[in-house]
């Protein structure tokens, strides 16, 4: 017994040391973040300045490329189908959990083919409307479509996306007809709202409430479960709609089998650069919040956040295919 237990430990040892000499090493040339969105939006605002922050401490280039398409499944297979090895990462958001639902046809699932990295920061979706649209909070939009049923129209960043799954569970329980829109990315769908092409967006607050204080926009509800510190709107449940909730989370994965210690080095470099003063400062003036934490912890919340959605895709016959 003691020599099949010898044996099992070289075995696994040997197994084991080219991962541990590659991780030690870790990084040796840049590492590629796939942002699967478009330039322009607040995915990629977090990814550029933790970047930026990683390629300090690192002392490695991190590299943003976009590549957005496919509600963000095809920047995913892309990071699915690299080695890995960390050189390859993804910049998720909840449309990760989203697509397991909206999409039949996926090439991957991102519970079995990725690894989590770390959560980085958390933001509420904020439903604006484009000036020329006559409603000053929830109640009258909802009036407003009822008398008009398919004539309005709401972007989102592609089919998957937060603010589209966001807006369908909003049409659900308010019993409206909206035209979904989807664009490639959130930059275009928001230009589209400042131009009056479309007339409706749930999005981050990073890119609505500067354009809000303009007048350019107006801001009707916040998706959070309660107020939000610091932004002096309702929220779209205690407007009419109770149990609404439409939050975002951003996060990092890597691909499948990556080894463990290349995994935690990211994920201290997460957890270090989010409790950088000037980070959250940056963050926080556009109404993103620092979360952090473990990989075992963004795990679970993918699991949580796919059966969530998949009931809002039920309910909603929202569908992507």
């Amino acid at each position: 017994m003691m020599k099949r237990g010898w044996m099992a430990w070289l075995w696994a040892a040997a197994i084991l040391a080219p991962a541990l000499a590659q991780a030690q090493d870790y990084p040796t040339k840049p590492i590629r973040l796939v942002n699967p969105f478009s330039p322009g939006g607040s995915t990629d605002l977090v990814a550029r300045v933790l970047t930026q922050k990683f390629t300090e401490s690192l002392g490695q280039t991190v590299i943003v490329d976009n590549k957005p398409g496919g509600g963000t499944n095809v920047g995913t297979e892309i990071v699915v189908k690299s080695p890995p090895d960390g050189y390859t990462i993804l910049h998720a958001t909840s449309s990760l959990a989203i697509n397991v639902s909206l999409y039949k046809r996926r090439t991957f699932d991102p519970v079995a083919d990725l690894t989590p990295i770390g959560l980085l920061v958390e933001t509420v979706n904020v439903l604006a409307v484009n000036p020329s649209v006559k409603a000053n909070n929830v109640r009258e939009l909802i009036e407003l479509a009822r008398a008009n049923p398919g004539r309005l129209s709401y972007g989102s960043s592609g089919s998957g996306a937060t603010n589209h799954l966001g807006m369908e569970l909003f049409k659900t329980m308010a019993k409206v007809d909206i035209t979904h829109i989807p664009y490639k990315g959130g930059g275009q769908a928001f230009n589209d709202l400042l131009g009056g092409q479309i007339q409706v967006m749930f999005n981050p607050s990073s890119s609505l409430l500067p354009h809000h204080k303009t007048g350019k926009l107006r801001v009707l509800a916040v998706g959070s479960k309660k107020r939000i510190d610091g932004l002096d709107f309702p929220t779209v449940a205690e407007s009419g709609l109770p149990g609404f909730e439409s939050t975002v989370w951003y996060s990092m994965f890597a691909p499948a089998g990556t080894p463990r210690p290349i995994v935690q080095r990211l994920n201290a470099e997460i957890n270090r650069a989010l409790k950088d003063k000037a980070v959250i400062e940056q963050f926080s003036a556009v109404g993103l919040y620092p979360i952090g934490g473990t990989p075992e912890e963004l795990g679970a919340l993918l699991k949580r956040e796919i059966e969530h959605w998949a009931k809002v895709v039920r309910d909603s016959g929202a569908t992507a295919d």
